[in-house]
């Protein structure tokens, strides 16, 4: 039950590089630091949106619009962050 803790934690972990990543591209790219017209640059951020909306859009359904801002990673990474604690809080239940 070990290796169960652990690979949800992995999860866990690869989801918050995904969400700081989405997070990221998207400044550099509102920023024009990135152009979306380089092949590269879409082909990572079409990705990185196909990964990250199913997890955003619900999300999104609950929280107000804020004018501009979108909340939606930050809620996600509370989210993210709440389940590893829950989960390293009752690593008992793994051994």
């Amino acid at each position: 039950m070990q290796s169960l803790f652990q690979i949800l934690m992995l999860l866990l972990d690869v989801l918050w590089f995904f969400i700081i990543a989405h997070v990221i591209v998207s400044w550099l790219i509102n920023f024009q630091v990135l152009n979306t017209r380089q092949q590269f640059v879409a082909q990572v951020w079409y990705g990185l949106n196909r990964i990250m909306e199913p997890i955003y859009a619900p999300i999104r359904r609950v929280i107000p619009p804020m004018g501009g801002i979108d909340l939606a990673p930050l809620v996600a990474l509370i989210g993210v962050y709440a389940l590893r604690i829950i989960l390293t809080n009752n690593a008992a239940a793994f051994y």
